[in-house]
């Protein structure tokens, strides 16, 4: 698990407080073009998610139909969890990242620098669909509004959209080498 030295906690910071993270004007780049990528990584995601949702729904229609329809509500329950799985799943994993997020250079960070708990990044996806829904994309106007760029759903989950830790960091350690 890597975490970055610029996350330490200043003054013992709760998990939705700004003070335990890093400060753009001193680390600029780990929130260069962060709202940009964000939406462009979201959108290589609904993707993702989309052709994932078109092998499970073949897969569950193939299901209820072999069961007589006894399988149905069960499946169609599941097949609405899919996106909330794939953030979960991902972002909760080592690269505390989705596939677009990767593309984009992009990670989301706990509050501390770590990556999420898998119970945070189900929280993080739960929030988000849910505000998307109610909101139809206006979330993103809060990251207007505060410097590091943070959306409704990542102050109160304790989370923190920043460039990739291992990225920003590889330049640096190829221009020492002789």
């Amino acid at each position: 698990m890597q975490t970055d030295p610029s996350y330490a906690p200043r003054g013992g910071g709760a998990p939705g407080a700004d003070d335990g993270m890093p400060d753009p004007a001193v680390r600029p780049e780990l929130f260069d073009a962060v709202r940009r990528r964000r939406v462009a990584a979201y959108l290589i995601d609904l993707c993702v998610i989309g052709a994932l949702l078109i092998a499970v729904a073949v897969l569950f229609l193939l299901l209820t139909v072999l069961s007589l329809g006894l399988l149905a509500p069960a499946l169609w329950f599941l097949f609405g969890l899919v996106p909330l799985t794939y953030h979960t799943l991902l972002v909760g994993g080592p690269r505390s990242a989705t596939i677009g997020m990767r593309v984009f250079d992009l990670q989301l960070r706990s509050w501390n620098g770590e990556r999420p708990v898998y119970l945070q990044a189900l929280a993080h996806a739960a929030l988000f669909y849910l505000s998307v829904g109610a909101t139809v994309f206006l979330i993103l106007l809060f990251t207007l509004f505060n410097q590091r760029k943070r959306t409704l759903h990542d102050v109160f989950t304790g989370m923190l959209m920043v460039r990739s830790l291992d990225r920003l960091a590889l330049p640096q350690a190829v221009s020492r080498q002789p």
